[in-house]
């Protein structure tokens, strides 16, 4: 999966935001049929997926285009994959996942409307698998490693959501009662290859506290955030978007490593530090990283 630095939420019965989420920057865009999605309006925001996507497509923008379905227990969810599987579509935001078990079945219904819409992509369909329940953090390694369709996983830090309400937990600005829960998904996205993504900040006004909050996600070792909100997307991008000086600094280490190596020698002090092999491989992968999410080759 491409790493996504920002993936924004927009309500699927209304196409019109779509272009202020493009605008906002976000790399990855989410229609959502789900929690947003008044029950009355579900079947009307259904039968738009289609045209949103061949509208964002046919203007040539490149962004990720996402669907967040209905969960499986809703009797919905078949009918809206059914209108959302598309051609341009870039993959599925799929929710309340518990188990393997569910991963595989969201997996045979993106088979079938994959191939009955004629909407399979370069690689398949992708889902994105946020964690809102207490059994999908106990079974995260194994939804992880479930289908190659998974990209991507959403370690939970919501202060409202379904995981505060699955574990009870109480909402602090610094994080320390789900750090705990986002190590599991983040540890289980490194395992089996996957982008992590860190949870929404939900305080919309406070930017200060957004990007304090982003960046712990980052120092952690998340690679980009969910946002419910266009005003949130360019602090995202920024706080998840390699400096132009660690870059360089990292550039320069490799090149000090390979230089030592020709001489024969297997460590040197590069700018006061002490750097070896594990240092270089350490900073070519995450330049690989950095020109992945640069655009670069």
């Amino acid at each position: 999966m491409h790493p996504y630095r920002s993936v924004l939420f927009v309500p699927a019965h209304k196409p019109q935001w779509v272009d202020k989420a493009i605008a906002s920057g976000a790399d990855a865009v989410v229609l959502d049929l789900e929690d947003s999605v008044p029950a009355d309006r579900k079947a009307e925001a259904r039968s738009l997926i289609a045209g949103t996507v061949a509208d964002v497509r046919s203007a040539g923008r490149g962004l990720g285009l996402f669907v967040r379905p209905n969960g499986l227990d809703t009797g919905l969810a078949g009918a809206d994959l059914e209108a959302a599987v598309c051609p341009g579509l870039t993959g599925l935001f799929v929710p309340k996942v518990r188990d393997r078990d569910d991963v595989l079945r969201w997996d045979t219904l993106i088979d079938w409307f994959e191939t009955r819409n004629a909407a399979a992509s370069a690689g398949g369909l992708e889902m994105i698998v946020p964690v809102e329940t207490v059994e999908a953090i106990q079974n995260c390694r194994a939804i992880a490693g479930a289908s190659p369709r998974v990209g991507a996983m959403i370690g939970p830090t919501a202060e409202h959501a379904d995981i505060a309400r699955a574990v009870g937990y109480r909402w602090s600005r610094d994080g320390t009662e789900t750090l705990y829960l986002r190590s599991r998904i983040l540890l289980a996205c490194r395992e089996h290859g996957l982008h992590p993504l860190t949870g929404l900040w939900e305080e919309l006004s406070d930017l200060d506290g957004l990007r304090a909050f982003a960046d712990y996600g980052l120092q952690l070792g998340f690679r980009g955030q969910i946002a419910i909100h266009p005003s949130h997307v360019a602090t995202i991008n920024e706080v998840f978007s390699p400096t132009a000086a660690e870059i360089e600094f990292r550039e320069g280490l490799v090149a000090a490593f390979e230089e030592a190596a020709a001489r024969g020698d297997g460590a040197v002090r590069y700018r006061g530090i002490h750097i070896d092999k594990a240092h270089a491989d350490t900073a070519r992968e995450w330049l690989a990283h950095a020109r992945r999410v640069t655009g670069g080759a």
